[in-house]
């Protein structure tokens, strides 16, 4: 009686085995799937900015460098103490600007350039000639030049941009960009001042005069 049971023992234990293979398989199978799913869509997320804002991340990126690398020269260079005190605002605000473009590029997957305007190599290499007063009336009056032209980018980039993040962080960054204007405005090497004291000195004639 006990030798059917006997022949019948491996055939049970090879039933188990192959079963537990297939389901083996099927997980590891399972696994695998699941795995590659989050990259296929990573994948499609990163195609999604259109040409027009990739463009935007590039030259935001390029002008941001230049802020940086000369407000930088500026804290060195400078002379006046208002100068001075004007490009370490401007280190400050637009390093994190940069920083901040430089996330949403990667997660968009986009490379950020790595160099600047052959405009701003122009005109950093005429600020790293100047130096005392004519070094800080060339900066300041560059940066007044400079922060009208961005405001106005930004504005038309901020209702044109097709990338959620991209369109945020533009218009994040246009109350920064006109407080840096109204900041170099006043500076009196940008001639910010030259106004009002030549109609304090008017006024002054004319009672005089009188």
């Amino acid at each position: 009686m006990k030798k059917p049971i006997l022949r019948t023992l491996p055939v049970v234990l090879a039933l188990a085995f192959g079963s537990g293979w297939v389901s083996a398989q099927t997980a590891g199978t399972s696994a695998q799937g699941s795995s590659t799913q989050p990259s296929k869509s990573s994948a499609s997320d990163k195609q999604k900015l259109s040409h027009a804002d990739k463009e935007f991340i590039e030259d935001a990126a390029k002008g941001g460098m230049f802020e940086v690398q000369s407000g930088q020269l500026a804290e060195q260079k400078a002379s006046d103490a208002a100068v001075k005190s004007f490009a370490q605002r401007i280190v400050q605000d637009h390093t994190k600007a940069n920083d901040e473009l430089q996330q949403i590029a990667q997660s968009k997957g986009v490379t950020m350039p790595d160099k600047d305007k052959w405009s701003d190599r122009r005109e950093m290499s005429k600020l790293q000639k100047l130096a005392g007063a004519d070094f800080d009336r060339e900066y300041a009056k560059h940066s007044v030049k400079d922060h009208e032209k961005d405001i106005k980018d930004f504005e038309k980039a901020a209702s044109k941009l097709k990338d959620a993040d991209l369109k945020a962080w533009a218009e994040k960054q246009l109350p920064v960009l006109r407080e840096h204007l109204a900041m170099a405005q006043k500076l009196p090497e940008a001639g910010g001042n030259k106004s009002a004291a030549s109609s304090g000195r008017e006024s002054a004639a004319k009672r005089s005069s009188s």
